[in-house]
Order: C-alpha cells, then structure tokens, then sequence
C-alpha cells in the first residue's frame, strides 16, 4: 500500500508519520522502517528532534550516529537523507518493511520509485510506503499526478502496482496546534493568495514556486489539426544522450505558434536520434534550432554533434542560449490576452498530442538562487521546455493582436510589405500612368 497524506501546512502529518513508525514498531516485533527527508538539516531540525521528545526510553535507545531507533523487541527505525538521486544507490541491498518519506514534493520520481523496490522482506509484517508533504516543492507534479489525480481522496485505488490512498490533511485536523498556537491561522491568512491556498486549504492547483503561472491548459492546449500548407514550420531542440527532446512548431501568418508534434526519448545516440528525427519529418522545415553546445568538438573524433546531425541531413541553426531572456521570451508568448470576442488567448498554443510538453512546462519551478531562471532539478523536466525556449527566444515578436486593414485598396504584394499577410485582396489600387 501506498499512502500519502497531504495538504495544508499545520495539519499535523509530520507528527503522525512518527506516531504511526513508532506503533508499528511496537506491534511488529523486528521489523525495519525507514524515514526520508530531503537534507540532513531538514531531517535533525524536524524528524529527529521531534521523536527524541516523545519516543519511550523505555522501549528503545536513539544511536545518534548511526540515527537510529533501536526497540527492545527488535524492531528499528532509521532516519536517513536522499540529497540527490544518486545517493539512492546506497540502499540497493536494503529491506524496510515500511518506507516514509516527509515532505514527499522534495523529491524526485525517481528518488521515490526505486525506493519502492526496497520494501520488501521474508516475515509476514504488511508492507507499506507512507508519506506526508504540502504542495508546491520540486516533485508537485508528479505527487499530484500520483496521489490528488487517480480519484477521490480517503478511497483506496487500485492499480497493476498496488494500492494507493490519498487523505487530506488540514489545520483544523491538528488539535494541538491550535490549542497551543492560535494564532498560527491569523499568520497564514496574512500570506499573498496563492500561497494561502496551497498552505491553508492544501489547493494543489496553485503552489509555490511555479515558473509560468500564466499556463493554462484550457487556453494552451488545443485540439490537433491539419496544418495549412503555406504556413512556416520549424524545429527545435534539446539533446543529449538522457534524453533527445524535439518540437515541430508551426507559425501562421498573425504570428501564432503551434507545437503540433514532439519528439521525447532517451538513450539515443546522435545518429540513432537523427533517424528517429527524419522518421518523423515530412515537411519541409524553415529553420532548424539548437544549442551552441552541439558545436563543441569531440577530441577524439574531431565532429562535433551538429556535425552528425548535417551528415543525417538536418542543418541547424545555433540559438541564443542566454537563459533568462529565453524563459523572458517564453513567457512572452504564453501570455494571456483578449481575443476579437473578449475571450482568452495567446500567441502559443500547443497540440493535445504533444503530451510530454504539456506535463513539463506547467511543473517547471523558479532556481532558488535566481527566480529569473528555471530550477535544473528535477531535470528530466527541462529537457523540452529548453527545445521550445530556444525557439522563442529566436522569434521574440512580442503578442500583438489583430491589426485592422489599412484604409484604400492594394495589391497582396504591398499588404505583404505593410506586414499584413494574413489579409485576402480583391481589389487592386488603381495605378496612374505618367505622361510623357
């Protein structure tokens, strides 16, 4: 069983996560737990501190070094620390019998799934991974996605995995909080609004540190359709051997964008991922983007990438890579403004297909360093948005609406020099003959 109790800060989950070990403990003789979190300070400021209030000594000794909790009856609970997702490795030969991990949106997916597979063992002891988080935080979209979107909450729903269950955590839940700080609640009331209902209604919708707020799926994803042919198209993108991330972006003649198809896979090698993207291309593209560091030489070879891409057929075109005029420019062309019927719109728009695109962008965070960046963890989250950065930071006409036909009448080719080449013409201006 996988179960995650979520919700507003207050709500007492930290604490109930110790209880909950520590019964355990108790009713299981030698069985093994395991609590997370984040960092080292995170975990002895909250977890440790806390449990050394409260924890029977009469039941079981606290090895501050080893930072565990030893029962007499054999029973032991660790506290541990995953600070990047390497560290993961360390426990591959481990068994708990139940897994905790506080403050779950601290970690990445990965971090949290390949710990799965270290719940295991031989005694009959249920098995469990139990977690407790409030919104917001690196891994929000994937904790959301897992726990808040599978159904309604306090219901166990099954899948090929298992189990999980999700239970709404509040303030008013936390008893002796309130008794003991009434005023806690006045303190969150004081907070700006998005932070206020994520924090004091557990709104996961809305959480901190979100990049681009202005993403709105109704107003950003579209319904696919056939692309006119006389409209511009282009590719860009984002590689690596982690993962090669593609667009295909389509530009009308008002200068609305479209992502209509994407490219999303990992573990190619260069010439592997540029038959993968010829397999995909049919049409003819404009301008192809990408990052200047697919210009650096290899030593041993003396190519460089963008050498093996034009040996596939595929001539790029080096992008500016400046971050933070490139996440400028991308904010630019998801801003939100009035259409000719006063209803929502914006200059991009992107494919429902385009499924990978349509996760990322929304679950980027601001670097906690610069908020004028995007934060480069998890980073299986950047690899796309960086393939579309680069395309809006070349194309960074800022989002005008519809300009009105100029008075008089002229020719296609003049309304085109005018900028105007969205406009269909009938009627010719007359042209005056000089007499000689």
């Amino acid at each position: 069983m996988k179960l995650c109790s979520d919700g507003a800060a207050g709500g007492g989950k930290s604490y109930g996560q110790l209880v909950d070990a520590l019964l355990y403990a108790l009713k299981y003789p030698k069985s093994k737990q395991i609590v997370f979190r984040r960092t080292f300070p995170d975990l002895e400021r909250s977890l440790i501190r806390t449990s050394l209030e409260f924890y029977p000594r009469e039941a079981a000794t606290y090895n501050s070094s080893k930072h565990t909790w030893t029962f007499k009856n054999g029973s032991i609970i660790d506290f541990a620390y995953i600070d990047n997702e390497k560290d993961v490795y360390q426990y591959q030969s481990a068994e708990y019998d139940v897994i905790r991990f506080d403050e779950l949106t601290h970690f990445t997916e990965f971090m949290y799934t390949y710990m799965i597979s270290r719940c295991r063992g031989a005694n009959p002891y249920p098995k469990h991974i139990k977690s407790s988080t409030n919104p917001g935080g690196v891994g929000h979209a994937w904790v959301k996605a897992r726990f808040i979107d599978i159904g309604e909450p306090n219901v166990i729903h099954t899948f090929k995995e298992g189990t999980r269950i999700f239970i709404p955590s509040l303030i008013q839940d936390n008893m002796f909080l309130l008794q003991n700080d009434p005023e806690y609640v006045t303190r969150l009331d004081n907070l700006p609004e998005k932070e206020q209902k994520a924090l004091k209604y557990g709104d996961w919708d809305i959480f901190d540190g979100q990049f681009f707020t202005e993403f709105d799926r109704k107003i950003h994803v579209c319904t696919p359709f056939e692309i006119p042919n006389d409209w511009r198209r282009f590719r860009t993108r984002d590689y690596g051997l982690d993962m090669t991330a593609v667009c295909w972006i389509a530009l009308d003649w008002r200068m609305n964008a479209f992502v209509y198809k994407e490219l999303y896979k990992p573990d190619l090698i260069v010439s592997t991922a540029a038959k993968e993207i010829n397999t995909m291309t049919n049409e003819n593209i404009i301008t192809d983007y990408a990052p200047p560091d697919l210009w650096n030489r290899n030593k041993d070879t003396g190519k460089s990438t963008a050498d093996i891409f034009a040996e596939n057929g595929q001539f790029l075109t080096k992008a500016d890579n400046n971050r933070v005029t490139g996440w400028l420019a991308v904010h630019e062309w998801l801003k939100v403004f009035p259409d000719e019927q006063g209803q929502p719109t914006s200059k991009l728009k992107i494919f429902s297909n385009c499924t990978n695109l349509i996760r990322t962008l929304p679950a980027l965070q601001h670097d906690e360093k610069n908020p004028n960046d995007v934060a480069n963890e998890p980073h299986e989250l950047t690899h796309i948005p960086d393939a579309l950065r680069y395309f809006c930071t070349m194309w960074q006409t800022p989002a005008q609406q519809k300009r009105e036909r100029p008075q008089g009448t002229y020719t296609k080719t003049e309304l085109e020099d005018l900028g105007y080449k969205d406009i269909k013409v009938s009627v010719t201006k007359p042209v005056t003959r000089r007499r000689r």
